[in-house]
């Protein structure tokens, strides 16, 4: 189970989201969680049950990420981006992007951080993604976050 403190903060605080939580696993379970794409795809996606397909994933500065995240509805939603700062199992930061299928940005694009501190047996996970287009954007980006974060929290209980 995860502790929540989620919280849209910082320099243009409606467009700064922020997510706090600590997971009851070690550091390296969460980091490799979030890198190694068969684990991912099991958890990523807004809404639980959001089927996810990593469809290119290279793991190093300047390496490229592309995702699929199929709804319930059957509509799919696209995300990719490139990958700025890798350092395991402590931090990656990496750009976003909604895509059309083509791969075409239908949003604005956000930098994506996502910091893994030790805590022994569990990990503090900070998520900060900047700066959004609107107060409506980083909203909704905080209801998908958070719900993927609970996810992550459901998977790791399983492994």
């Amino acid at each position: 189970m995860a502790a929540r403190s989620d919280a849209v903060v910082a320099d243009s605080p409606e467009r700064v989201l922020i997510i706090e939580r600590i997971f009851d696993a070690p550091r390296e379970l969460v980091f490799k969680c979030w890198t190694e794409p068969e684990h991912l795809a099991r958890w990523i996606g807004p809404v639980k049950g959001f089927s996810s397909t990593i469809l290119a994933c290279e793991l190093r500065e300047g390496g490229s990420y592309r995702m699929r995240m199929r709804g319930f509805d059957g509509q799919d939603h696209w995300q990719q981006g490139v990958f700025r700062e890798i350092v395991p199992p402590e931090r990656i930061v990496r750009t976003f992007c909604w895509t059309d299928a083509q791969g075409t940005p239908t949003l604005p694009e956000t930098l994506l951080t996502v910091t893994f501190d030790d805590l022994g047996s569990r990990t503090k996970l900070t998520l900060h993604q900047a700066v959004f287009e609107s107060v409506t954007a980083g909203d909704l980006h905080h209801e998908g976050w958070s719900s993927a974060l609970d996810n992550l929290a459901d998977y790791m209980a399983t492994m």
